[in-house]
């Protein structure tokens, strides 16, 4: 079941499930704040971003086609890498980088794991509303590990590659919004996209009881 059906069929159930998708955007970006500071670039920190409060993370369009299509985005987290210690910067720019995505896949774990405990009792808006924030969780994830600027995926290739590869990616950053659309409207990253997601199925599949 969509967005769409859910919210005729259930809008109670549409209207928690809102909830928890905006947050799942706003983890993301919380998540990649969070490790930041940890690793020693207080930026997001200091402009008051590593706080629940939705006004401070919600992006208007992106919270918009989130409740209407069941994806969207949050305002992206300011990271200066500057600020991480040199030695530690191409680890810094993998594990920031990683963090949004790994901050997805907790919760499509917790959500399939509840849904997992849940199932034998019949409960349709509580199965609906699992089932829909596990399955966008997932989508989330495999997006941003598009290796493509400015998705975290690229930034998490950044880390290992070489410098020159680095400035390369970093030249077409500019453009790759548009990239990653026109990609997306040609069908070109369906199988990229469907490819992580069953990665991540697979590895959340093992950790299920």
């Amino acid at each position: 079941m969509g967005l769409i059906q859910l919210l005729i069929r259930d809008p109670l159930a549409f209207i928690i499930l809102s909830v928890l998708l905006l947050y799942s955007v706003i983890f993301h970006e919380l998540a990649h704040g969070w490790i930041a500071d940890k690793m020693g670039d207080p930026t997001a920190k200091r402009l008051g971003r590593l706080t629940l409060n939705p006004v401070k993370h919600l992006d208007p369009f992106g919270s918009l086609l989130l409740l209407i299509v069941g994806f969207g985005w949050a305002k992206p987290v300011p990271v200066n890498m500057e600020n991480i210690p040199v030695n530690k910067r191409r680890q810094g720019l993998i594990l920031v980088s990683a963090a949004g995505v790994t901050a997805n896949i907790i919760i499509a774990f917790i959500a399939l794991l509840l849904f997992r405990f849940i199932s034998p009792i019949p409960s349709g808006i509580a199965e609906n509303v699992l089932l829909l924030l596990a399955r966008i969780n997932l989508i989330l994830a495999a997006f941003n590990l598009i290796p493509i600027p400015p998705l975290d995926g690229s930034k998490i290739l950044m880390g290992f590659v070489p410098e020159s590869v680095n400035r390369g990616m970093h030249q077409i950053e500019p453009f790759g919004f548009f990239i990653v659309i026109g990609l997306l409207f040609l069908g070109v990253l369906n199988p990229v996209i469907n490819f992580f997601q069953y990665i991540i199925l697979t590895f959340i599949s093992v950790l299920l009881p």
